[in-house]
């Protein structure tokens, strides 16, 4: 069907609360404790804001500039401000980098919905062995991880056929706030226990003796991953902002959104952890192994209390879990709904079944079928190597040189002036960034990562 009016979000509010959801996702509640617990806490987190700041606002306003001004789907999007050029096919690249993830991050979210289930009926009581076999026998098991992983995809599905003020911006001011609420509660709880203290000096106190390129690279890293850059969310939302919308003003508000859960984030779970004497760099298995544990040992007197706060607790990576994912979501449904020219709502089931297959496959590999694998790599590994170590650095790299060197100057001052309504006094800045600093930057980590750095 033809697309002649484009949707738009309803308000300001709308505008940063759901491109705030697409940003704030695992990457806040999950990644970014056990990255800080990693590398020194406190430092980390300097340097991380640093970067928030410095280079992924940066990176944020150029996809806002491509969305804009295009008025379309990221493939499109690329592709009218390319003018035949090879640089549509950036586009098409940060299409396909969302699909992808959309169908391996369902999986890792409905994970979170059981873990809501099994904190509901008091299955995450035991010993740290009882623990960690719940997780590995959960994960590697042929249902259960498939079944969840429909219902968030299927959950996803009823907010995105809703349209984009009446699904997406609704959705986003009522998950959000809920979203903060439980967090402010579970850090207040987090906070109260004893010696949480020294999780909180971890956090505050900065020693800048550990500081090391890895620190750096790691921050540098989690900042792009956290704000959801090269993924395709950013451009499609802000081809539903209106020409009143201030981008830099809106990225920077998202960005200090972001920083804020990731910051309290820390708090949830760093005193908590200290209080029970369990260290801070448990790496990825944190969310669902150590934290249990955490629960059970620091709430042991009041076991009523633990249950409360580790419902709530996966009730919230649920919630950051469904945000990231309503966004990702979104990206491939307004490229079948405008390329195909078919309805929204049948864009959206399409895109919701074929993820769910691929996400069924992607959680089968993790144990219940080994076979499947490429290259040696169960396909939830491989799906999430080339989508975070190749795509997503690759994307927010070509954009950055896309915006900075290829889009007309004129246009790009046009969008962060709102056709000359505001100074744009951060204008000369903002342009050696993206040409400079940020390509720089993404080049940095992608090097690191594969050891040449």
């Amino acid at each position: 069907m033809p697309t002649s009016e484009r949707a738009n979000f309803g308000s300001r509010l709308g505008v940063i609360l759901a491109t705030a959801g697409s940003a704030v996702g695992l990457g806040n509640v999950w990644r970014f404790p056990y990255m800080a617990g990693q590398n020194g806490g406190a430092v980390f987190i300097l340097i991380y804001i640093a970067c928030v700041l410095l280079l992924g606002i940066p990176c944020m306003v150029s996809e806002f500039v491509i969305g804009r001004r295009a008025q379309a789907n990221t493939a499109r999007a690329y592709r009218k401000l390319a003018n035949g050029s090879p640089w549509a096919l950036v586009g098409y690249l940060g299409v396909l980098t969302g699909f992808l993830i959309t169908s391996y991050y369902a999986v890792v979210s409905g994970w979170c919905l059981q873990y809501i289930y099994a904190s509901l009926v008091g299955q995450l009581h035991g010993d740290p062995q009882y623990v960690t076999h719940y997780f590995q026998s959960f994960s590697t098991d042929a249902f259960k991880p498939v079944f969840w992983t429909f219902v968030i995809l299927a959950l996803t599905c009823l907010i995105i056929v809703k349209g984009v003020e009446k699904g997406i911006e609704r959705a986003s001011k009522l998950l959000m706030p809920t979203l903060f609420i439980l967090l402010l509660i579970i850090v207040v709880a987090s906070c109260l226990l004893p010696d949480a203290e020294q999780g909180i000096a971890f956090l505050f106190k900065p020693d800048f003796s550990i500081i090391t390129k890895d620190v750096f690279l790691g921050a540098l890293g989690q900042s792009f991953y956290s704000l959801s850059i090269a993924m395709g969310c950013l451009c499609t939302y802000a081809s539903y902002f209106s020409r009143q919308t201030n981008l830099m003003q809106s990225a920077l508000h998202i960005g200090i959104i972001d920083s804020i859960v990731a910051i309290l984030a820390g708090l949830m779970i760093f005193p908590a952890a200290f209080s029970v004497g369990i260290t801070p760099d448990a790496g990825p298995s944190l969310i669902f192994i150590t934290l249990p544990n955490v629960f059970n040992q620091a709430f042991a007197s009041m076991p009523v209390v633990g249950y409360v706060i580790s419902l709530l607790f996966y009730g919230l990576l649920s919630l950051a879990a469904l945000t990231s994912l309503i966004s990702l979501h979104e990206v491939s449904t307004a490229f079948l709904h405008e390329e195909w020219r078919i309805s929204r709502r049948s864009a959206a089931i399409i895109i919701t079944l074929v993820c769910a297959c691929i996400g069924t496959f992607c959680s089968l590999s993790l144990g219940a079928y080994d076979g499947l694998t490429i290259f040696g790599m169960p396909l939830f590994d491989l799906f999430d190597f080339i989508t975070g170590q190749l795509m997503l650095p690759i994307g927010g790299f070509l954009t950055c040189l896309f915006v900075g060197w290829y889009v007309p100057r004129h246009i790009v001052k046009d969008e962060l002036t709102n056709g000359g309504e505001l100074k744009g006094r951060f204008f000369a800045l903002f342009l050696f960034s993206v040409r400079y600093v940020c390509p720089i930057a993404i080049l940095l980590i992608f090097l690191h990562q594969f050891g040449i750095l």
